[in-house]
């Protein structure tokens, strides 16, 4: 939680979460006192951040991480664990918006992600419930399996990608039971803890030589006569910062907080089911809905499941009961099941739905993943430590996605954005 406020994202129940009750143990870190220096100081302890963190120590700088709260409750260590490789906007979406050529090998680097995911996991021995069992997104209507179809005849002619399989209503009901008009089975997708993965990936920055300081919010970035980053108790002279606060980043870089807008998410963990599993394949799930449901079963038998509308960063008042009713009209058959865990957080969206990385000099940032920041923002950390240690090739191929700011800035891209999901609420229920 890398913001100008610890209390941002307050009301969200991080600590009564599912992932906090199950995490493993990690080490505390203490708050930064005083001046130090370092080659690259990081701004946000969650998975972009750490992986920058890492790649960068890897490559023998020196590195220093400042986190607002604690490694890994910012988005991170909040969200559904659904590991699903691409790009929130389809291969037909790529293309249209930059042709052929260019969209292939956008969509090849973003696939890299799952690959350099699974093998930090393997090379540092991270405990994470790791399921590679795929991804079904189920369709809400028979239109939406024609959407299906056209998108998989673009992966398999242009990205040259057949690892997708389109499913009758029967074929999917068997995977999970609720009934779906049909769904796409993306097999090289799974879902895994993401707070485990994420203290994971800080052990193994550590053991790079990063030094972590938790409770240390970035109040102030310094630019000339060099980089400097204040906290209220100290300060990080360096040659590069990285700027990893996604939703969370207030204040430091006008140019980056107008590009994304923070959005509640919000999940809820059943008790555990035993026999009365919806999911029988494992997979992790989502629909076609605008404002989406998502959910997995947990290692221990549970349904973790996200959903809602929600316009505001401000939570509801009990979040277990707004999730309820959206979990219960997926699966009728656990009406009155009860809610163990429930807790929300702040995920950043984009005008493109397409991630924001970049630089402005020696400002590097990543953020904007639109849902899919799970492994995404691994990838995002490496790319932003190979553009810092000399090699901005891949970098600036992803700094081409730039999305556009929000219109009005700041000020209106929250009444803006609430007028928006409105409509598309209204459309999600005219589909049903």
């Amino acid at each position: 939680m890398a913001s100008r406020s610890t209390g941002f994202n307050s009301g969200l129940d991080i600590g009564k979460s599912y992932y906090v009750a199950t995490a493993n143990p990690a080490p505390d870190h203490r708050a930064l006192a005083g001046d130090v220096e370092a080659d690259m100081v990081v701004v946000g302890g969650g998975c972009t951040g750490l992986s920058a963190a890492l790649h960068a120590a890897e490559r023998g700088l020196k590195v220093v991480l400042l986190e607002g709260g604690k490694i890994g409750w910012g988005a991170s260590g909040r969200n559904g664990g659904q590991m699903i490789p691409g790009l929130r906007k389809g291969a037909r979406g790529l293309v249209k918006s930059f042709g052929p050529e260019r969209a292939k090998a956008l969509f090849d680097l973003a696939f890299e992600a799952r690959g350099l995911v699974l093998d930090i996991i393997e090379r540092h021995g991270i405990e994470c419930d790791l399921r590679q069992t795929g991804h079904l997104v189920g369709a809400v209507t028979s239109s939406d399996v024609r959407d299906f179809e056209d998108e998989a005849e673009c992966l398999a002619k242009v990205m040259n990608f057949t690892d997708v399989e389109i499913l009758s209503a029967a074929e999917a009901r068997r995977m999970v039971d609720t009934p779906y008009q049909g769904a796409v089975y993306e097999r090289l997708g799974g879902h895994m803890h993401p707070l485990n993965y994420t203290l994971g990936l800080a052990r193994a920055a550590v053991a790079a030589g990063v030094v972590i300081h938790e409770n240390s919010v970035a109040v102030r970035l310094e630019r000339e006569p060099s980089i400097r980053v204040f906290t209220d108790k100290g300060s990080v002279r360096a040659k590069h910062v990285v700027l990893a606060g996604d939703a969370l980043l207030k204040g430091l870089e006008p140019r980056v907080n107008s590009r994304i807008m923070p959005v509640g998410n919000y999940i809820v963990a059943t008790e555990p089911l035993g026999a009365r599993n919806v999911i029988p394949a494992n997979v992790a799930v989502s629909d076609t809905l605008f404002v989406v449901n998502y959910y997995r079963m947990s290692a221990d038998g549970r349904l973790l499941f996200g959903g809602g509308e929600r316009y505001t960063p401000s939570p509801p008042a009990d979040i277990a009961g707004f999730v309820r009713p959206h979990m219960e009209k997926t699966f009728p058959q656990l009406k009155g099941c009860r809610i163990d865990h429930a807790w929300g957080g702040l995920v950043s969206i984009t005008t493109s739905r397409l991630p924001h990385v970049g630089h402005y000099g020696e400002v590097y940032f990543a953020h904007g993943y639109s849902g899919k920041g799970v492994i995404l923002s691994t990838l995002s950390g490496k790319l932003l430590a190979e553009a810092i240690t000399g090699d901005a090739s891949r970098l600036d191929l992803f700094s081409t996605l730039t999305p556009l700011p929000f219109p009005g800035g700041t000020a209106l891209r929250g009444p803006l954005y609430v007028l928006g999901m409105l409509w598309y609420a209204m459309r999600d229920r005219l589909r049903h």
